[in-house]
């Protein structure tokens, strides 16, 4: 088995970069890659990265089609150390916080959390309403991360990519992957 399997999902919410970046930065880490997009992350990923779903998944190791839920990552006995939604949809977070594994991405999420692994979804709406909170709440209840893709200006990025790949870092990291770059703050 390799040293460590991924799952990333990429859902329909504006983002899709973070999702891109991710894939990459886990290539160049060594870590093993199972990519699930949905139709709706797919028209983002087209309209926002100008990429088709062959493009996309040339960046994973693995990919699956959403309708796939006889797919690896759909079990628990496909050891992974973690999964990704990047970005999440606030329709995935409500799928992933009531249970529901309608497709692949959400059933891979499921199995993230019985099997207590991280689970990490970079929420993208804004403003957030009441249901999107309560789903975010009972998401974290059940173990998940919500981490809203926020860039740390105290570094002074100096573009939008270096914001993403901050982002990009961060979640590694959180995940566990020491091999990252994030930029510590230092103090004043």
């Amino acid at each position: 088995m390799p040293a460590a399997r991924l799952v990333v999902g990429i859902s329909g919410a504006t983002g899709a970069v973070y999702g891109l970046r991710l894939l990459d930065r886990a290539r160049a880490l060594g870590i093993e890659t199972h990519l699930v997009a949905t139709p709706a992350g797919m028209l983002n990923v087209h309209h926002e990265l100008g990429l088709d779903r062959k493009a996309l998944e040339a960046h994973a190791d693995h990919a699956y089609a959403p309708g796939d839920v006889g797919a690896c990552v759909a079990s628990g006995s496909f050891s992974t150390a973690a999964m990704v939604v990047a970005p999440c949809s606030m329709r995935t977070l409500a799928a992933i916080a009531h249970g529901l594994s309608d497709n692949l991405l959400t059933r891979a999420a499921d199995v993230t959390l019985k099997e207590r692994r991280r689970l990490v979804l970079l929420v993208r709406e804004t403003p957030f309403n009441l249901a999107h909170l309560r789903n975010m709440t009972a998401a974290t209840e059940m173990g998940a991360i919500v981490f809203p893709p926020l860039p740390a200006f105290y570094n002074r990025p100096a573009s939008i990519d270096e914001m993403v790949d901050d982002t990009v870092e961060r979640v590694l990291s959180v995940l566990g992957f020491e091999q990252t770059a994030v930029q510590e703050w230092q103090g004043l």
